[in-house]
């Protein structure tokens, strides 16, 4: 057959990639053994190498056993095949078509594989799916855009693609490469699975584990291994993970990374998957998890711009913004609380000094302590930095003696530390009384414990300059 002339009439990168027939296997080698003349300038653009026909595909794209299902599908079984995917190893999508063809060699069967690069995705090449995916994919559109509670939604979602894949656990695994931290944001198990949750096993120690998925994926958009002979692949690349598996008796794994802007930041994987139906479930969720690596992105932003807004990044604790909000609330009567309840403002005497003294890293250090110190002793109750040397408290349901013993420990504490040392002023209120009436009294209180270190700081001062004079 005249592979040159067949492959001139095509307008896209095209090749014939042949599959070798070998007994007691599935298939043997794959190879690309023509190429047509834009093909043979994206091997060379892509792998700075020419292009030799007859060659192992893997010479001139990286092994992956996705694509080599999609090789066996389409040249042995007859099966045209399309799909659209991000190949992260190029930092490129592809547009593939392939179609079976006829081989000149009995010992092989042959497909011609078409694809187009772009540095972006094709929004009509993923979109145009067959009506059952489209419709699964939709589904979790719905649900994740009408989301008033995220986490409750994606424990749902999770259900559905679990279900999708007839598999017998599904989860989603968030990961901060920075870090160094991994978490479950979902899972979803067979009810009639004896299977320990992976929410269980999840601890500090879990992040190698998770860290080495990525290394599995060796660059593909997903990986599935759907019988022992693939999952012997998974053995060469992570023995580790793969005893694992072992371990729980796992038949088949589907993982996907979660990709957003370039970025991966988790992974949803199923094990023990309906294998039989591989093709719909790959491309089901290479759509799916585009839409979920959006959906968790925003869902994390919106998380930290919360948070960003309502704690103190240095301590830690609630922030003035928050404190004011507080505030507002109790005063508008939208927020209450009855008495009794007590407000303690506290203030960290000499930090300017250690900060003109020491550097601005120690006065750091030393607010992180006041803070951690209040934590202590406050630990049920409202603690917010209301600007740079000065802390608010707000404590319910709290009585006089209780206060009292509070104070006490705080005293103790700071002690102890070596170099906290606050001034503070309570207010108690056994009535229903203005909170910002309380505020101005704890306030003046702290005010003039201050005054008090500050005088007393200045008489030893005086004493220790006629000591030394004498």
């Amino acid at each position: 057959m005249n592979y040159e002339e067949i492959l001139s009439r095509y307008k896209i990168s095209t090749c014939i990639l042949s599959v070798e027939k070998v007994s007691g296997k599935k298939y043997g080698d794959i190879r690309m053994l023509a190429g047509n003349k834009l093909h043979c300038e994206e091997v060379e653009n892509l792998r700075r190498m020419p292009f030799v026909p007859g060659e192992l595909y893997d010479k001139y794209f990286p092994k992956d056993l996705n694509f080599e299902d999609y090789c066996y599908r389409c040249a042995v079984l007859g099966q045209p095949l399309h799909t659209h995917i991000e190949f992260y190893a190029w930092g490129v999508w592809l547009n593939m078509f392939m179609m079976p063809i006829e081989s000149d060699d009995e010992n092989t069967d042959c497909c011609i594989y078409s694809y187009e690069v772009t540095p972006y995705a094709n929004e009509d090449a993923l979109t145009g799916l067959p009506a059952k995916i489209s419709s699964d994919v939709l589904k979790t559109c719905i649900k994740l855009r009408g989301a008033d509670d995220f986490e409750s939604v994606i424990r749902d979602v999770i259900k559905d693609i679990r279900k999708i894949c007839g598999a017998s656990r599904c989860c989603i695994l968030l990961a901060d490469f920075a870090e160094k931290q991994c978490k479950v944001l979902c899972e979803d198990i067979d009810s009639s699975c004896d299977v320990v949750p992976i929410s269980d096993i999840v601890d500090d120690t879990f992040f190698p584990i998770a860290d080495s998925w990525y290394t599995i994926l060796a660059g593909s958009t997903c990986l599935i291994l759907k019988n022992e002979e693939e999952m012997e692949v998974l053995k060469n690349r992570n023995y580790e993970f793969y005893d694992k598996l072992c371990q729980r008796n796992v038949k088949s794994v589907v993982m996907f990374p979660l990709r957003y802007s370039g970025n991966t930041i988790g992974f949803m994987w199923a094990v023990d998957f309906d294998v039989n139906d591989t093709v719909r479930i790959k491309e089901t969720l290479e759509l799916t998890t585009l839409i979920l690596a959006s959906e968790i992105s925003n869902y994390q932003l919106l998380k930290q711009l919360k948070l960003l807004s309502t704690v103190d990044k240095l301590t830690g604790i609630r922030n003035r913004n928050m404190m004011n909000n507080r505030i507002d609330r109790l005063v508008s009567g939208e927020e209450k609380f009855n008495a009794p309840y007590a407000v303690i403002f506290a203030d960290l005497n000499g930090l300017k000094v250690v900060n003109a003294e020491d550097g601005h890293l120690a006065g750091d250090d030393m607010l992180k302590k006041a803070a951690e110190i209040l934590q202590k002793v406050f630990s049920d109750d409202e603690i917010y930095r209301a600007g740079g040397d000065e802390f608010m408290i707000i404590a319910p349901n709290i009585t006089k003696e209780e206060l009292d013993k509070r104070m006490l420990r705080l005293r103790r504490y700071s002690q102890e530390s070596g170099n906290v040392c606050f001034a503070v002023g309570t207010c108690y209120s056994d009535k229903d009384c203005d909170i910002r009436e309380t505020m101005r009294i704890a306030d003046r209180r702290m005010y003039a414990d201050k005054n008090t270190y500050y005088t007393t700081q200045q008489d030893v001062r005086h004493e220790s300059k006629h000591e030394n004079t004498d």
